[in-house]
């Protein structure tokens, strides 16, 4: 069964908000009214779910009461098997929604990606994932901004960051993180011979200044000239931060802006996310049952998924999805992928907490 009283009380919960976001003095206080949206966003779901549920329901009671009628007796009994069948689907659907809320699902994303085994394949199969997460951001309508890179010298990234900002992007991303394996050819490969490389990317919630507070005693600064490919300098200013976190020993660079100021304020914001996605694992690991099914929230060294161009195939590990669209894919095609990835993740967790309960 459902709880009823919880879903009652989010429908209460939605009333309110209706009232508080038509209420003048609430409506000039902008952040106020963001955060009601945000709310009233993740409860709305729930609730339009709640009245189909009563309405199948009531329909339901109907038809059984009618099963005696002369006249409608033989109607109500083609009707009801498929409407309890719906009920019963509207009722796995209505668990799902309730499932425990992550507050961070509704924040923006740094985006970390790193080459792997594989030399100067890995590095160009790091810039080949960062542009397929950059087409979809941009088919989603989110904001990608760049915040630092460390270009191979081959081409490609040793490393990438970026901060991916818009409407609940870390939901959408969170469980990308991992090993991502590619399989082909390299343009270098005279015999033709398929290559095997590796590209690691990391998924981190946006950290916001109320969230985390880092002592100025526990950061050391060191300032040097930015550096391109190569080790030639790209500037002749004092512009490259570079951040080191005493008590963790995390270090964190940042110089592709010209600007001092703009490169600390990216490299702080990188380092506070991952600072904040540290505090973030040992929740994680307080609660490891309820984590459990999560793949990318803990163990980041696990391959999730292989990249097949000679075949034109992609496997996601975790989930055995095999689909045969990889030119689509990493041209940001990925909302069958990232659709499939998420019903796993909750069918998962749903039989976590149902074998909790």
């Amino acid at each position: 069964m459902i709880p009823v009283d919880k879903l009652q009380a989010l429908e209460r919960r939605l009333t309110e908000i209706d009232a508080l976001m038509c209420d003048n003095q609430v409506a000039q206080d902008s952040k106020r009214v963001q955060e009601l949206n945000r709310e009233r966003s993740r409860i709305l779901p729930s609730v339009q779910a709640f009245v189909r549920w009563r309405q199948l329901e009531q329909q339901i009671r109907e038809d059984k009461e009618a099963l005696n009628d002369p006249e409608l007796g033989e109607l109500a009994r083609e009707e009801l098997p498929e409407l309890e069948q719906a009920l019963e689907a509207l009722e796995q659907e209505l668990k799902v929604l309730l499932l425990p809320h992550d507050p961070a699902d509704d924040k923006n994303t740094i985006l970390e990606i790193r080459g792997g085994a594989g030399g100067e394949e890995a590095a160009l199969f790091a810039a080949d994932l960062f542009r397929m997460y950059a087409r979809y951001a941009e088919q989603r309508g989110w904001k990608v901004e760049l915040l630092t890179s460390s270009e191979a010298s081959a081409g490609g990234y040793k490393e990438v960051i970026a901060l991916i900002s818009g409407d609940r992007v870390f939901s959408q991303l969170k469980l990308e993180a991992g090993v991502h394996r590619v399989q082909r050819v390299p343009e270098t490969e005279a015999q033709g011979r398929v290559h095997t490389s590796t590209a690691t990317v990391a998924v981190l919630p946006e950290a916001e200044d109320v969230e985390l507070e880092i002592d100025e005693k526990d950061l050391r600064y060191d300032i040097a000239h930015a550096s391109g490919p190569g080790g030639q300098s790209v500037n002749t200013s004092n512009s490259a931060v570079q951040i080191t976190h005493l008590p963790t020993g995390m270090v964190v660079k940042c110089q592709d802006e010209r600007s001092l100021l703009k490169n600390k304020q990216r490299a702080l914001k990188v380092l506070k996310s991952r600072l904040l996605d540290i505090e973030r694992q040992k929740q994680a690991d307080a609660i490891r049952d309820e984590r459990r099914g999560m793949v990318g929230a803990g163990d980041r060294s696990e391959k999730i998924r292989t990249y097949n161009f000679p075949q034109n195939r992609l496997t996601d590990h975790r989930i055995g999805l095999t689909l045969y669209k990889l030119d689509r894919v990493v041209q940001g095609d990925l909302d069958e992928l990232l659709t499939a990835v998420a019903s796993w993740h909750q069918a998962e967790r749903l039989r976590s907490q149902e074998a909790r309960s």
